[in-house]
């Protein structure tokens, strides 16, 4: 599979169905049947992490998954599918499309991005690769790499970047990004509202993954009960 889910996603929502250990609902059943919600809502594809939740996903659903692991290492800050141990992992599950850190941080163990992308280009020739960046730079990099699709997720989450906003002056940093490569980009990252996804969908993203607004109900609890305290919007998120 190619091109074929990135026709299938085009302007549509991809709904992220992920819940740590730590979190109430953290279970691959739970999160299948998380995806089957979203199936039914309209989603055209999942984000999962994890095999098993990956696994179970694709079994529960008949959409595409974005696959992803999150597993730390004490070398390195990298860790959304930070190494090739985690891409053959995941390929167990035949996902179309995984998700790779694409951000300039030291990989673990010493290895390197472009090793990762070289990786999958020998063993996996058809699976379709995401770059998780957080600048514009990083984007540019990893077009040059050869990533199918530019991701904005780790946008806030780098110390470079650390509590900005993907909402932030209507969305500059997406124009940015849209601007500076000619693959697909996927706006991901605290998009908190139906509003805020068709404005990312206005200003040229390909697609647009949405995550805690929908997955995580102790955040969607959390920003109410903020809301009512303060009289303020309160948006929070992780990422993805």
């Amino acid at each position: 599979m190619t091109e074929s889910m990135l026709t299938t996603v085009k302007g549509k929502l991809v709904v992220s169905c992920q819940a740590l250990e730590q979190e109430p609902l953290h279970g691959a059943q739970i999160m299948a049947r998380m995806a089957l919600a979203a199936q039914q809502g309209g989603a055209a594809a999942i984000r999962a992490n994890g095999l098993a939740d990956v696994a179970a996903v694709r079994r529960q659903v008949a959409l595409p998954v974005i696959a992803i692991i999150k597993r730390d290492y004490p070398d390195s800050e990298v860790f959304i599918t930070a190494t090739v141990r985690e891409i053959d992992e995941l390929m167990a599950a035949q996902p179309p499309m995984i998700a790779i850190d694409a951000t300039d941080r030291p990989c673990p163990g010493g290895g390197s991005l472009a090793q990762q992308v070289a990786y999958c280009r020998r063993h996996y020739p058809q699976l379709l690769l995401m770059a998780d960046i957080a600048s514009v730079a990083q984007a540019r990099a990893a077009e040059h790499l050869g990533f199918d699709v530019i991701g904005t997720t780790l946008y806030g989450y780098t110390d470079a970047s650390r509590g900005r906003t993907l909402a932030e002056h209507d969305f500059v940093f997406l124009h940015e990004v849209v601007a500076a490569v000619s693959r697909p980009v996927i706006a991901e990252g605290n998009v908190l509202t139906p509003a805020m996804a068709a404005r990312c969908l206005q200003l040229g993203c390909h697609a647009v993954v949405v995550a805690g607004a929908i997955t995580r109900p102790q955040q969607i609890t959390a920003r109410f009960v903020s809301a009512m305290e303060t009289g303020n919007d309160a948006s929070a998120g992780n990422e993805d």
